[in-house]
């Protein structure tokens, strides 16, 4: 069952992705020969002003093949015959598409649970953070000057900038009044250093936790917060990875994502099917959002990859040679693959316990 639930959800993710492809491909009047969902041998199509659309055997993704786009074609409306601007638009659809699917399943999260507030709900005794004055429903606003929006940022602002013996200034919120509070870590036996206190990071009813009720705004407002908080972890951990702060161990793939959904829905389940399903779209919007900024990546084979040769045409005012340019996207494909087979690699040795 969880691997059907993985295969729906990167489905739906996929599909919408493509679908961005194809109604910016359509718009711009590029022709699209074929837009599937599913993969493998065609179980049904038909065919409609020049497009054919086809249902495919295996339920994993979907495709929307452009005239003229890996190729040459001496069509008018053939990709490579449009404007620039046309096909950095088309290309960049896919990514903005994901994007608009995570707010939008955002909205129907937020909605229903309410958002994540960066409030203290744990402080230990005799820990700096006590010492320093901190309090229980204090809500940080800051963390060293980086603006902290919901209680996941105070999880992701201390991966990325891990905690030492330097003191941690928290810019708090406590009944209106916004206050510093500066906080020197204190290191344990086992060498690592600890401030002691804890930030929610459940999925808290807004009502529960600020008394007051949720408008159409609201929901608009921090729906917004969630996607750009997957958003910016995401361009984090790029960077964390190139930089060396982030380890090649924490890559996960398909396999970890179904383990990881897995997970969501067992700790879930007990709390009935709707939590269920709010934990699904949660986890959707967290992959879809990934997936938009891994495709802007201008990496080649990559949306991101095909948007700098664009740009790069943009700026010369003539495209690169098409068979250099060929050449570099199957070179990065090929990458990409050898990543993929990496990463799988991780998943299977994660799964099995051999990383820790």
């Amino acid at each position: 069952m969880n691997i059907i639930l993985a295969i729906l959800i990167f489905s739906l993710i996929i599909i919408i992705h493509e679908l961005g492809h194809f109604l910016l491909a359509k718009k711009n009047g590029i022709e699209v020969v074929e837009f599937s969902v599913g993969m493998g041998p065609r179980l049904f199509s038909f065919l409609r002003n020049g497009t054919r659309y086809s249902l495919k055997l295996f339920p994993i993704g979907g495709s929307c093949m452009m005239l003229g786009e890996d190729e040459e074609a001496d069509s008018p409306n053939s990709f490579g015959k449009k404007g620039v601007w046309a096909r950095i638009s088309v290309i960049a659809a896919g990514p903005i598409f994901n994007f608009i699917l995570a707010f939008v399943l955002a909205m129907i999260v937020v909605g229903k649970v309410g958002y994540d507030p960066s409030s203290i709900v744990q402080i230990l005794e005799d820990s700096p953070a006590e010492e320093a004055g901190l309090q229980v429903g204090d809500v940080i606003v800051e963390m060293n000057g980086s603006h902290i929006d919901n209680g996941r940022e105070v999880t992701f602002y201390l991966f990325f900038h891990p905690t030492s013996e330097k003191d941690v200034t928290l810019t708090i919120n406590r009944g209106g009044e916004i206050m510093d509070i500066t906080i020197t870590p204190v290191k344990l036996e086992s060498g690592a250093y600890q401030m002691g206190f804890s930030a929610n990071l459940g999925r808290t009813k807004t009502i529960a936790t600020t008394g007051e009720k949720m408008n159409a705004f609201d929901v608009v407002k921090y729906s917004a917060i969630e996607v750009k908080s997957w958003i910016v972890s995401a361009v984090q951990s790029v960077g964390g990875l190139i930089t060396g702060k982030v380890s090649t161990s924490d890559l996960a793939g398909p396999v970890a994502i179904v383990d990881m959904i897995g997970d969501g829905i067992n700790s879930t389940k007990s709390e009935g099917v709707s939590a269920v399903v709010i934990q699904l779209l949660y986890m959707s919007i967290l992959l879809s959002a990934n997936l938009g900024v891994m495709n802007l990546l201008p990496l080649p084979a990559l949306d991101g990859g095909r948007l700098v040769f664009l740009i790069i045409e943009a700026v010369r005012g003539k495209p690169v040679d098409p068979k250099k340019e060929g050449f570099v996207h199957m070179v990065g494909l090929a990458l990409l693959m050898l990543l993929m087979v990496f990463v799988m690699f991780n998943d299977v040795k994660r799964l099995f316990g051999f990383i820790v």
